[in-house]
Order: C-alpha cells, then sequence, then structure tokens
C-alpha cells in the first residue's frame, strides 16, 4: 500500500519505527455527507443531496471496511441507485487497481486505472493513504466520503426515497448503544487485527492481542444472553463486527497471528457470525477468494513467499442456533 504526497504517488508501507512498532492508522480526509434533500449533515458537516444514479462506490471485496458499505448498499435495496466499481484483490507497488478478474468491476465513471487516479481527479495535490471505500459524486465530479462509518449511516438513511425505507440499522432508540458498541469494537476489533498483524515490535503486538482477545471473551458473553450486539434488533453495530468475523479464522488467525482462539472456539460469536452471512442477500458480498489473496499476496513483508493458505474448511451454511433467544 502507497500513498500520494502532493498529488505525487510514493510506494511506501506504514512507518512503525516512529511509533516504536506500533501500527496507527490514518485518518480519513473527505468527509462531506449526502443528505435527503442536501441539508447539513448530523453534525452540521457540508452535505449534497440525494439522487439516484449521481453517486458511484468504489470498494474491494477483500477489505473489511469497503465490506461494511457494500452490505449495506446491498440490503438497502441501493444497487441500482449507487452504481459500482470494485478493484482488484493484490494490491502491489500501484496500491489497488483495476482489472477484469473474476469479481470486479472495472471504473466506468472516471475510467481510472489506479484508485489513486481517482483521488487525483478529486484533489490533484491530495496528501494521504489511498483507501476504500470511496463515494464518488458523478455530478461535481469529486469524492464526498471516504469513511466507511459515515458511508454506512449515510446509505442507512439518505436514500430511504429510492431504496428500501422500511429497513433501519440505526434507530433513534438505539443509537447511544450501537455508538458505545461501534467505539468498543473499532479499536479492539475491527483496528485491533491489524495492530496485531502490522506490529513490527513483540511488545507492540502483543498490547493489542490481549485487549483484541479480552473483547471478544466479552462479546461472546454478551452474545450468550442477547441475539444481536445492541438488542433483539440487528443493526448496524452488528455488520460492523461481522465483517471482521468472517475473516477472522481464514486470514487474521494465521496472517495476523491472532492465533489465541478461533472464531469457531466461541460457541455464541460463531453462530452470529453464520446467522449474519445467512442473512438474505449478505453472502453474496463475500468473496474468500479476493479475502485470502489480498491478504496473503499484497503484504509480502509479512508473507515473503505469498504462498496462500487452502484451508480453513468453512461450513457456514450449518444451522446457526440464535433463534432461542429473542427473535429478531
Amino acid at each position: 500500500m502507497g500513498l500520494l504526497v502532493d498529488g505525487k504517488w510514493q510506494d511506501k508501507w506504514y512507518d512503525t519505527k516512529s511509533s516504536g512498532g506500533s501500527f496507527q492508522r490514518t485518518k480519513t480526509a473527505f468527509r462531506r455527507w449526502v443528505t435527503p434533500n442536501g441539508e447539513p449533515g448530523p453534525d452540521g458537516q457540508d452535505a449534497v443531496p440525494a439522487e439516484a444514479g449521481r453517486y458511484h462506490l468504489y470498494v474491494s471485496l477483500a477489505c473489511p471496511w469497503a465490506h461494511r458499505t457494500l452490505i449495506l448498499r446491498k440490503l438497502k435495496k441501493l444497487e441500482d441507485v449507487v452504481s459500482l466499481s470494485v478493484v482488484d484483490w493484490f494490491m502491489g507497488s500501484e496500491g489497488w487497481t483495476f482489472s477484469d478478474r473474476q469479481g470486479c468491476i472495472p471504473d466506468g465513471v472516471n475510467g481510472a486505472e489506479r484508485l489513486y487516479e481517482v483521488y487525483l481527479k478529486a484533489d490533484p495535490n491530495f496528501t494521504g493513504r489511498v483507501t476504500v471505500p470511496v463515494l464518488w459524486d458523478k455530478k461535481d465530479g469529486t469524492i464526498v466520503n471516504n469513511e466507511s462509518a459515515e458511508i454506512l449511516r449515510i446509505f442507512n438513511s439518505s436514500f430511504d426515497a429510492f431504496g428500501d425505507a422500511s429497513v433501519d440499522f440505526c434507530p433513534a432508540d438505539l443509537r447511544s448503544a450501537i455508538d458505545a458498541t461501534n467505539e468498543e469494537v473499532y479499536e479492539a476489533v475491527n483496528n485491533g487485527v491489524y495492530k496485531c498483524g502490522f506490529a513490527t515490535t513483540q511488545e507492540a503486538y502483543e498490547k493489542p492481542f490481549h485487549v483484541l482477545f479480552d473483547t471478544l471473551d466479552r462479546l461472546e458473553d454478551r452474545l450468550s444472553r442477547q441475539r444481536y450486539l445492541a438488542g433483539d434488533r440487528i443493526t448496524e453495530a452488528d455488520w460492523r463486527l461481522f465483517t471482521t468475523l468472517i475473516r477472522f479464522d481464514p486470514v487474521y488467525v494465521g496472517h495476523f497471528k491472532c492465533n489465541k482462539r478461533r472464531i469457531a472456539d466461541y460457541p455464541n460469536l460463531q453462530g452470529y457470525m453464520l446467522e449474519l452471512y445467512q442473512w438474505p442477500g449478505v453472502r453474496e458480498t463475500v468473496d474468500f477468494h479476493h479475502i485470502k489473496h489480498h491478504y496473503y499476496e499484497s503484504h509480502d513483508m509479512i508473507n515473503p513467499t505469498r504462498i496462500v493458505p487452502l484451508g480453513p474448511e468453512l461450513d457456514l451454511d450449518r444451522p446457526h442456533g440464535r433463534e432461542r433467544l429473542a427473535a429478531a
């Protein structure tokens, strides 16, 4: 993974020397909102109005952050409202690129061959990491937002006039519980696996490792008593955790050295993950070929041979048993 510096592409990995071996995720740069009529975002952010066909989503099927936006686009029935491009699973010296390989969708909006070219169209002097997801405004010719958490909320409510308004993954009465859960899960689990995997010293690896598994233990206990993270209704918080759980045993256990326990060793987390995978429309968003080949082949600093493990065997269609808890 590289970055742009004053509009120039540089093939540089994360700098962990200056942080004592710890991985530190950089903040996203494009933070405008899409709202139903262009009114300011929830915290007063500059916004543009929701319109069918105006916006385009760039994702990677391998990336958990992009995956969560792909799920919301699917479940909110926005596939005919927000168009889509999917980058190649391999991220090499040119960063995310477009190809015609299985599962990929070329850039039919900007004609880019590399994702950083899309960033440069938005800001010719951009400095920062070139990441997915990216929500592009075809009308204004720029990036609206590249923060997955905010794109989730945009998809959840801003396009209700065009999608499925009957589905709400961030209801007002659960907002505080969702926000608290998201904060806990983001640092310890979603980003925690990366802190383990990208650490370059033993100490920098061990600290997030313990936090990760302490948090998974707490989530296992919570899910023994309630069906979903915020109670008896599925919410945004569940989809944010799901995209990490589905990658955990195939990738994070081995590749990122998160090997104290597998998700398969947690009865409630495992059943919960199976239920979410089996949720109508979700399995179509999961591509293990992209997931495994991206991590094991792109991160040659972790896996220099680029050999992709054949296992583990996953039976994701078996009964999940979550019906014993409160009905959805």
